[in-house]
């Protein structure tokens, strides 16, 4: 191409720039980003026909010399041109021999950085993954195939990171699983694990004004790396994820607070009681945030210890199995008191028959009334406990069953079925109408013998003579 005399060269710094906004580390790579875009895209040859790239850094600045385009597409505005540059530098990088002298090296693997960095910004997917691939390659084989120190390496990961870490944020749902992936691949690269550069960026507090997407991004590669790297000589500490968890509570998105709780309770399933101290007490007033009630309740599930939940659940359900209980004893003793209550009325009945003639007049033939026998009418049959002959206005029909229930001194309680009996008729009750008869029929030859001996001597000594023993099968009353 031939410029008339006098005419601007498309590539002269003295051109209007659209690119004078980031500050450039070499003067070549200055030089090309304040030329013109538009006047560069007519003479703009394919990728991959330029130069090396160790020419292009050496490359003198010139008005009338174009830039190598390995670079210069890299800057075009066509998205394709973008991405044939890097994969055209990726080549070059990889061709590069191993006896090329190290400062060329540093200043070559430099310069791509900035050309990472610049690609990894761009809102082209395909042109996002070349600058991915181009990291990666340096990472992972440029430096370890030319023996470059460590120091380059974490030149790259420092560069790149925090420009990385903003991409996760991108309203792009592609772009942002993209990013945070490599992040998480960039961590596990040998060469980049021994640094332990990015835990430290991931466990730095988050922004009150960053983006929804940035938050959960960031929440998710730290979940992720911490179950990968652990916190043992990784970046991770106990302290500083706790305090960037417990500072996370805080957060103004629900889904943040969320996973802020989840990486709690996995520090608390690896450190257990030291996860306590970054924690308020676990109090009533505490409890009341929903948030620390989760995480205390998830404590206790990891410790096997019941939940606050399962313990009001027992309680509930011991309280409804005794009224069920107590309800079934009482239906069982109101059945009871109905037959005491029959009985009672026989007795009643029969002493009015026998007080009837008593209390008939002689004259006329008709009952006397009460007061003139004496008896007055709270004293009447309705007050008398049959079985223990107390009197009092309390025997009413409900005190009457208060009474046999609990206080009556001629009626008991069977310890084994539960049934009011007859003091008197205890025994035969045990023997003949309990529930359990079959078990006291077995224990009672044990009983009988173990103080067998002891009554034969009191016999002896008294003078009387040993009762008979009940055959088996045979019911008391046919001892002789």
């Amino acid at each position: 191409m031939y410029l008339r005399k006098g005419s601007m060269c498309p590539w002269s710094p003295q051109t209007p720039t659209g690119f004078g906004s980031e500050s450039l580390d070499f003067p070549e790579v200055r030089h090309i980003a304040e030329r013109q875009e538009d006047t560069l895209k007519p003479s703009l040859p394919m990728a991959g026909q330029g130069a090396l790239l160790p020419q292009l850094l050496s490359f003198p600045v010139c008005a009338s010399c174009p830039p190598a385009p390995n670079v210069a597409g890299a800057y075009s505005k066509t998205w394709s041109y973008r991405e044939d540059a890097l994969l055209a530098l990726y080549k070059k990088l990889m061709e590069m021999p191993v006896g090329t002298p190290k400062e060329d090296l540093k200043n070559t693997l430099r310069a791509s950085i900035f050309l990472i960095r610049r690609a990894i910004k761009d809102i082209v997917t395909s042109v996002f993954q070349a600058s991915l691939k181009l990291l990666k390659m340096i990472i992972t084989q440029y430096i370890p195939k030319h023996k470059l120190s460590k120091l380059e390496t974490a030149h790259c990961v420092e560069r790149t990171i925090p420009i990385l870490l903003t991409r996760t944020g991108d309203s792009s749902a592609r772009l942002r699983v993209t990013a945070a992936n490599f992040i998480q691949e960039m961590a596990l690269f040998k060469e980049v694990k021994s640094l332990q550069i990015i835990p430290s960026y991931l466990v730095q507090p988050l922004k009150a004004n960053s983006s929804v997407h940035l938050a959960m991004s960031q929440m998710g590669l730290l979940a992720r790396l911490l179950k990968d790297l652990g916190t043992g000589s990784s970046g991770f500490t106990t302290d500083n994820v706790m305090k960037f968890s417990v500072s996370s509570l805080e957060h103004r998105v629900y889904e943040v607070r969320e996973a802020a709780v989840r990486i709690i309770l996995d520090m608390y399933r690896q450190h257990q009681a030291s996860i306590l101290e970054y924690l308020p007490p676990d109090d009533s007033n505490t409890r009341k945030n929903i948030l620390y009630k989760t995480i205390f309740e998830g404590f206790a599930k990891i410790d096997g210890r019941p939940t606050d939940a399962e313990m009001r659940a027992r309680r509930k359900a011991a309280t409804e199995e005794a009224e069920k209980q107590k309800k079934e004893e009482i239906k069982a003793l109101q059945g009871q008191l109905a037959a005491l209550k029959e009985i009672q009325a026989e007795v009643q009945e029969k002493e009015s028959d026998a007080v009837k003639p008593k209390n008939q007049d002689i004259q006329g033939g008709k009952a006397a009334p009460a007061e003139a026998l004496g008896i007055p009418d709270e004293h009447y049959p309705d007050n008398l406990c049959i079985f223990c002959g107390e009197r009092s206005e309390s025997f009413t029909e409900e005190g009457l069953d208060l009474h046999y229930w609990k206080h009556c001194l001629m009626l008991t309680r069977c310890d084994h079925c539960k049934q009011v009996v007859e003091i008197s008729s205890l025994t035969e009750h045990l023997l003949t109408e309990c529930d359990k008869k079959d078990w006291v029929w077995k224990v009672l030859p044990l009983q009988r013998g173990c103080f067998k001996g002891r009554a034969a001597q009191t016999h002896k000594k008294q003078g009387v003579q040993p009762c008979q023993t009940r055959e088996a099968g045979k019911p008391m009353s046919s001892v002789p």
